[in-house]
């Protein structure tokens, strides 16, 4: 019976931890504002596919459902106002195999893009980037929360689209 109370204490507790904003409105609103963020990806989400399906349904720990937990805080989408950086995994079926095999993921920097930012009716923004200068990404879509919780979905020109759960954050400022 002591060991069913501490478990239900620390799901309450983690539960918890989860329902707490990643920011402010007010920070959230002004680093929309300043096209100056960058969105730190938690969970991938492929394109729900059989095959995709199978490989994920064979891996320990598999929680179903097609979503991936990614671990560290190495995956991200920088946007500055001159640029866009990516470093973002990838899992899907891919149209065109590359001969790279570094060449795997979706990492990128474009100075070339296009960003339109639409700020949604019951709160949030969405922000639209089309990288003109990369051979992969067609289109990114990253739907931002008040609260600083946000989804990107990548849309590219040889494979799959996939999608990620995250949050974004201010970027740190490099120390010259």
């Amino acid at each position: 019976m002591k060991t069913l109370k501490k478990l239900l204490t620390l799901l309450i507790v983690f539960s918890t931890a989860q329902a707490i904003a990643q920011t402010d409105k007010a920070t959230t609103t002004q680093l929309v504002a300043d096209q100056h963020l960058i969105f730190n990806a938690t969970s991938a989400m492929p394109m729900a596919n059989a095959d995709v399906t199978a490989v994920l349904n064979k891996m320990p720990g598999n929680v179903g459902g097609g979503m991936i937990q990614l671990s560290g805080s190495q995956y991200q989408l920088k946007i500055n106002k001159d640029s866009v950086e990516a470093y973002l995994p990838y899992y899907g079926r891919a149209y065109t195999a590359s001969l790279d095999p570094s060449d795997s993921g979706i990492k990128f920097k474009s100075k070339k893009f296009d960003y339109k930012t639409t700020k949604r009716k019951k709160g949030g923004w969405i922000i639209n980037i089309a990288p003109k200068d990369t051979k992969e990404v067609q289109s990114m879509s990253l739907s931002i929360s008040e609260n600083g919780y946000a989804v990107l979905n990548v849309n590219s020109n040889n494979r799959q689209s996939i999608s990620f759960n995250g949050f974004i954050s201010e970027p740190k400022e490099d120390k010259k």
